[in-house]
């Protein structure tokens, strides 16, 4: 029994997801087109990473907040960070320092605060009339881990009782009365 080449044979699911473009946002499409061309035109791998995370789904282009982003920007004075997702506000820093961020949005606290400690607050066109090549950036990103992650993944069954024993059930409580009969005890069909 050979390989139908013919129908493709057996690299499934493996298609670039850059070479069609998911998103049906016509602002990311737009931004995807201009950085493709930059890409291409100036061999900036600053350029390429852009691109390549413009493409990437939301789970994995996670917002950074405030707090986050003051962090990482000490001592860059006269420098852009650049994140490919949101900027989030952040109750627990008391003082927003002067900063310019480049992003594909900004809650309204955020912006407010960049803008309120004379900072300012771009977009990724402007950023490329700027600075095409990435010069004087800083590219960040968000953190990947988060709490909802860890409900992600396949839920278990009776035929296959171990295929992600790792994913946390969305429960109303973790008492005793809770979700603790089937596929939680051996006596109850299966124990997980």
């Amino acid at each position: 029994m050979g390989i139908d080449l013919k129908a493709g044979g057996r690299r499934v699911g493996h298609k670039s997801s850059t070479k069609v473009i998911k998103t049906q946002n016509p602002y990311t499409r737009l931004l995807i087109k201009l950085y493709s061309f930059l890409a291409r035109r100036t061999d900036s791998k600053f350029c390429a990473t852009v691109l390549k995370r413009l493409h990437m789904s939301k789970v994995n282009s996670p917002p950074i907040a405030l707090s986050r982003l003051a962090k990482y920007m000490t001592g860059k004075d006269g420098k852009i960070a650049v994140i490919v997702g949101k900027v989030t506000d952040d109750i627990r820093l008391m003082e927003c320092p002067k900063m310019s961020v480049c992003a594909l949005a900004f809650t309204a606290t955020a912006r407010a605060r960049i803008l309120a400690a004379g900072g300012e607050c771009l977009t990724f066109d402007e950023l490329a009339l700027r600075a095409p090549k990435g010069t004087n950036t800083v590219l960040l990103r968000g953190p990947k881990s988060r709490a909802a992650l860890a409900h992600f993944g396949h839920s278990t069954s009776v035929l296959n009782p171990h295929t992600h024993d790792g994913v946390k059930p969305y429960v109303r409580s973790k008492g005793r009365k809770f979700e603790k009969a089937r596929g939680r005890r051996r006596s109850n069909g299966f124990k997980v």
